[in-house]
């Protein structure tokens, strides 16, 4: 007996050592209890309050907010640990950002309230309608019927009515499109469940949720000419936010730099690009005719059919490099569960280039492509520009992120695109200095996206800046950086149009430059070695790269900070 006690504590003090070797993700701050209860009660929140622009809903989260920004005030911050200060101030942050948010939307909808109210009764309707109280559905029937006469009377009137700029514009749109979605929850809820209901109700809900449909379409469009950017020959029309508001995201992603200093890195990062695209074209026989070298690196297109096959090699060959150079910890799981996709044709009209994640998504042409479409496509995805992105995509970069921000310190939802975009283009600028490239054919491949990169900070800021037109910014890509012309066009269309934040685009240049001079600073400042770096910021989870900085440094963080890393030197 005493034999067998014995072999079952060395079996289990065997497992629990096991156990804790695998278990190696960094403990949650004190702070974690705190964000848990915080999310918990938001998804609450926002699954009963579902009506967008309903003063019910902006009122309750207005309430919300304020509540929880005194409970973390009541949190001492000196006693916290370092990573219970960032966790501290990423989510003060983020509340106070949400609150600014719900502000300007209460702000705004006071200013086109006198286009809007006609929907108003509806709030009540949907209100009892949560709760399932049973309808008057002949006074409901009234009301609808009123509320359609109404919209109706107000849109033959709109053009009448004073101008608004695009962002009231779309307010207003969206506080109708909330009456409408209003609507449904009430007629889906009650609709074949009571007869009154159904019999009453079924054609005044039929005309009020057409009137509210049009009159949202009408007011989406009910812009001041002189506000509204014109179609400059693109069909790409965006929103331009204006330097102000730069500034606001700027110093929200804690991005301590102007948007001209921005430029004007981009425009040094450039010049690098250019001296070594010179450097590569020579080297492939074509003096300073870079574009002529680009020409022939475009035509090594794979035969039609093979893409994803290609994919697969230059995958292969990407991870097999990390590895030989020990660069970073690779889960087992993490390599046996990514996968494929093609993306579809209309989708490629956005996404010219293949996404990427747990899913690879594929960008190729399709047999109903017109004949100039398929070869721009063929040629902007050869084998050389993709072998410098598919890193960027699944292993070390979007995939492997994702994979392991589930695994480490997953309640922290700091969302950026500096940190997500711009980590993954870290791994282009670590993997050329590493030599990946094997020859100037892929130099070439490499500094496509490089200079891509820093495109994309000159044109969408410029942009925004209102310097530029859409057309200005295809262009650009066109000539400065070489892309198909097709492609260009999906990239702008992407930049301005799509749900990307105005800083989405830059994020990729500016994230991956944070990350590299931290890599300055940690690696080649001799603190840590590539794999501990890598190791260490994918067990912190998704941050601002600064905050990063602040955890990996042991920096000394005050309950009043302000961003200040200027992190560029060159």
């Amino acid at each position: 007996m005493k034999l067998v006690r014995l072999s079952f504590l060395l079996f289990s003090i065997t497992i629990t050592a096991s156990l804790s070797a695998q278990n190696t993700a960094p403990a949650p701050s004190e702070l974690y209890p705190f964000i848990v209860g915080y999310e918990a009660d938001l998804g609450s929140l926002e699954r009963f309050y579902t009506v967008q622009g309903s003063p019910e809903r902006r009122e309750r989260m207005i309430a919300f907010y304020n509540d929880y920004l005194k409970k973390l005030e009541q949190i001492p911050f000196e006693p916290l640990s370092l990573g219970g200060k960032v966790d501290y101030l990423l989510i003060r942050r983020d509340m106070e950002d949400d609150l600014y948010q719900f502000n300007l939307e209460g702000k705004e909808a006071a200013q086109v309230s006198k286009l809007t109210g006609y929907g108003d009764g509806l709030y009540p309707i949907e209100k009892q309608r949560r709760r399932g109280l049973h309808l008057k559905s002949d006074e409901i029937a009234r009301q609808l019927n009123d509320i359609k006469k109404n919209v109706q009377a107000a849109q033959k009137k709109l053009a009448t009515e004073p101008n608004l700029t695009p962002p009231l514009a779309a307010r207003a749109s969206q506080i109708v499109t909330g009456q409408q979605a209003a609507l449904k929850s009430v007629y889906d809820f009650y609709n074949g469940y009571d007869p009154q209901f159904t019999w009453w109700i079924t054609r005044p809900y039929q005309q009020l949720d057409s009137a509210l449909g049009k009159y949202a379409a009408a007011l989406k469009k009910k812009i001041d000419p002189a506000s509204q950017p014109k179609d400059d020959g693109s069909g790409i029309i965006g929103n331009p936010i204006g330097r102000d508001e730069l500034i606001r995201t700027l110093t929200y992603e804690m991005i301590p730099y102007t948007p001209e200093e921005l430029i004007e890195i981009a425009n040094k990062e450039f010049a690098w690009c250019d001296a070594e695209l010179l450097k590569a074209s020579r080297e492939m026989g074509f003096g300073d005719n870079w574009k002529a070298a680009q020409e022939k690196v475009k035509m090594s297109f794979v035969p039609e059919g093979y893409q994803p096959e290609a994919m697969l090699q230059l995958y292969n060959e990407s991870v097999d490099f990390l590895k030989k150079n020990d660069l970073i910890t690779i889960p087992p799981i993490a390599e046996e569960t990514w996968r494929m996709r093609m993306i579809p044709p209309k989708q490629q009209l956005i996404s010219p280039f293949f996404l990427g994640g747990e899913v690879l998504q594929i960008s190729y042409p399709t047999n109903e492509m017109n004949h100039e479409d398929k070869l721009m496509s063929m040629r902007g995805n050869n084998p050389h520009f993709s072998r410098a992105t598919v890193h960027h995509e699944l292993i070390a970069g979007h995939h492997l992120q994702g994979f392991l921000n589930n695994r480490n310190k997953p309640y922290r939802h700091f969302r950026t695109a500096f940190w997500h975009e711009g980590m993954a283009l870290y791994w282009e600028f670590v993997l050329w200095d590493l030599n990946f490239p094997r020859g100037p054919e892929d130099k070439i491949g490499m500094l496509f996206w490089r200079m891509h990169r820093c495109a994309r900070i000159i044109f969408s800021l410029n942009y925004h800046l209102g310097k530029w037109t859409p057309q200005q910014c295809i262009d650009f890509l066109v000539d400065r950086v070489g892309h198909e012309r097709a492609n260009a066009e999906g990239e702008v269309r992407r930049s301005f149009t799509s749900n990307y934040g105005p800083l989405y685009q830059l994020a990729y240049m500016v994230g991956g430059l944070q990350f590299y001079a931290l890599k300055k600073e940690l690696v080649d400042g001799g603190k840590m070695s590539y794999k501990q770096y890598h190791d260490a910021f994918m067990k912190e989870n998704a941050m601002p790269v600064e905050m990063l900085r602040a955890t990996l440094t042991n920096q000394n963080l005050t309950k009043d900070f302000k961003t200040s890393w200027k992190f560029y030197k060159k």
